[in-house]
C-alpha cells in the first residue's frame, strides 16, 4: 500500500490568492519545497486536494485551474519535488456537492486512484476543512499557520494530530513519527 500526504493547495504550499486564476500569480511558500522533498526522501507520495469554488462562482475556469495547478507542478519539478496527482473541486459552497472539503469526496477519489488507505495517509492544510477532512476519514491531520492557518488554529487544534509553522516543519514533525 502507498503512503501518501494529501495536501492543501492555496494557503499551503502556494501563497494564497484570493480566486487564483494567473498561472503566473503561483508562488511557493517559504519552506514548502523543501519539506516537500524531505517528505518524498522519507517515502511519502504526494496529491494535492484542493477546492476551487471559483470555478462554481464564476471567476475562473476548469482551465484556469488546470493551468494553476500546472504551474505549481512545475515549480515543485525544478526544486525536485514530485506530485503524483492535483484534485480540485470546483463547486461553490452551494452547490452541496460530496468533493468540498471538509465533504469526503476528494480523499475517497484520490485514495481510489493512487492505492492508498486514507487512514494511513496525513492531511496538511491551513484550514478547517482540511483538518476536518483528515479527521473525518482517518488520516492524520496537520495544520501549517500559513495562509489561513494562524486564524484557524483554535477552531482546529482539537482535532489536528500537529500545529506547525509551515511545510518543513510539518515534514521534520511526520519524520519524526515515521
Amino acid at each position: 500500500m502507498n503512503r501518501y500526504i494529501l495536501l492543501d493547495r492555496d494557503g499551503t504550499v502556494i501563497h494564497d490568492r484570493h480566486y487564483l486564476k494567473d498561472p503566473e500569480e503561483v508562488e511557493l511558500l517559504p519552506g514548502a519545497a523543501e519539506g516537500l522533498r524531505k517528505l518524498r526522501r522519507i517515502g511519502y507520495r504526494l496529491a494535492i486536494l484542493t477546492n476551487q469554488s471559483g470555478v462554481g462562482r464564476g471567476y475562473s475556469t476548469e482551465d484556469d485551474v488546470r493551468a494553476c495547478n500546472r504551474r505549481l507542478e512545475e515549480l515543485l519539478r525544478k526544486e525536485g519535488v514530485v506530485i503524483d496527482a492535483t484534485l480540485h473541486c470546483p463547486h461553490a459552497p452551494e452547490d452541496n456537492c460530496d468533493c468540498r472539503k471538509p465533504a469526503p469526496g476528494l480523499m475517497y477519489q484520490a485514495a481510489e486512484e493512487l492505492g492508498f488507505d486514507p487512514e494511513k495517509a496525513w492531511m496538511i492544510g491551513d484550514k478547517y476543512a482540511d483538518i476536518r477532512l483528515g479527521a473525518d476519514t482517518g488520516a492524520t491531520p496537520v495544520l501549517v499557520r500559513t495562509g489561513k492557518g494562524a486564524k484557524e488554529e483554535a477552531r482546529c487544534s482539537d482535532l489536528a494530530r500537529y500545529v506547525v509553522d509551515n511545510l518543513k516543519e510539518a515534514a521534520d514533525r511526520i519524520a519524526e513519527t515515521d
